[in-house]
């Protein structure tokens, strides 16, 4: 995940809880200013279920908040 940070603001900001898995997928593919290597990141690692918070959508990822600016997943090789 390339766009962590704005991925993370969008979960809080623009999503409406209760969320299943299928839901948050749908909403982050209509999304224009997120990657298609960054959406298919998302729908492969985050795991089934139904989330009442963004935290929780946050936590499953294995996200935190201190991290933020980190990138997650898939790492460019120098």
């Amino acid at each position: 995940m390339q766009d962590k940070d704005n991925a993370m603001m969008h979960l809080k900001s623009h999503q409406n809880y209760p969320a299943t898995k299928d839901q948050l997928v749908a909403e982050c593919s209509n999304l224009s200013d997120f990657s298609e290597e960054d959406k298919k990141w998302f729908m492969q690692n985050l795991p089934e279920g139904t989330y009442s918070s963004a935290d929780e959508v946050i936590k499953a990822l294995g996200w935190s908040e201190q991290g933020s600016n980190m990138q997650g997943g898939q790492g460019q090789v120098a």
